[in-house]
């Protein structure tokens, strides 16, 4: 699933090429991606696209509603991509197309006035939390720190792959239990979060299955991973073979000298 960083590019690309433009024609071929009637943005323009979590927001000059995009596992949104199978939105605007393609269909889209109350469910974004709120955060709750981190009500944006590699870069234990973590290691914490949310962004996320870019373009971060993905590989650090484990059901990496409990 794409992360904060992926959904961070996405929005960085698109943002320059969307705002202003005018939607002429919107063609929505699969229901299931589909919540509410956001048909109803043909003849609207775009103000501003953002991202809050992992979610795209499109905004409109009428400020009447918004477009909310979610890429589930495998969805991509792409500027003037050629359309196929599984192109399951198309938007025409006045200078060119946005298109929606997803070949899981676990994405959707949703056109909702609602967004700003919703969104407020979600944690804030590790990329806008001082050191100082998240380590009050992390050692007010008894939770183990990576099921923690994956949770969207503590932090919005952070997945499976940049909380493996921002636990190995702290030099914590996935397991370990975020009440009992110092105050020292939860502010390396915040640092190796910021670190390594920023080198992927910078990078153009990571593509270790169906992400691109807006331009349908892969990031390039894969390539900087020290542990995920990286089982029976030397950690990078200390050259011990990195293990995987299940963590609250979720696949985890992690070197288990550099990272003892």
């Amino acid at each position: 699933m794409p992360e904060l960083p992926e959904v961070e590019t996405i929005v960085r690309g698109l943002a320059p090429r969307l705002e202003g433009r005018r939607i002429l024609t919107a063609e929505f071929r699969c229901a299931r991606i589909i919540r509410g009637t956001p048909e109803r943005i043909a003849g609207k323009t775009i103000c501003g696209v953002r991202r809050h979590g992992k979610f795209i927001l499109i905004d409109f000059s009428d400020a009447s509603a918004s477009l909310g995009i979610h890429l589930g596992m495998t969805g991509k949104l792409l500027m003037d991509a050629e359309l196929g199978p599984h192109s399951h939105a198309i938007i025409t605007l006045d200078k060119g197309a946005l298109v929606y393609d997803d070949i899981r269909q676990f994405g959707r889209i949703e056109l909702s006035s609602h967004f700003a109350g919703r969104m407020e469910r979600l944690g804030p974004d590790p990329l806008a939390l001082s050191r100082e709120a998240f380590v009050a955060r992390l050692r007010a709750r008894k939770s183990m720190v990576k099921p923690l981190l994956l949770n969207q009500s503590f932090l919005r944006g952070m997945g499976n792959i940049y909380t493996d590699e921002a636990l190995h870069r702290a030099g914590l234990h996935p397991r370990a239990l975020a009440y009992r973590i110092s105050r020292d290691r939860a502010a390396r914490l915040h640092a190796a979060i910021e670190e390594v949310l920023l080198e992927s962004i910078n990078s153009g996320g990571s593509s270790v299955s169906d992400y691109v870019d807006s331009d349908g373009r892969r990031g390039s971060f894969q390539l900087k991973h020290r542990v995920y993905g990286k089982e029976g590989e030397p950690c990078p650090a200390c050259a011990t073979a990195i293990r995987r484990i299940l963590v609250a059901q979720r696949g985890t990496h992690f070197c288990p000298k550099c990272q003892k409990r």
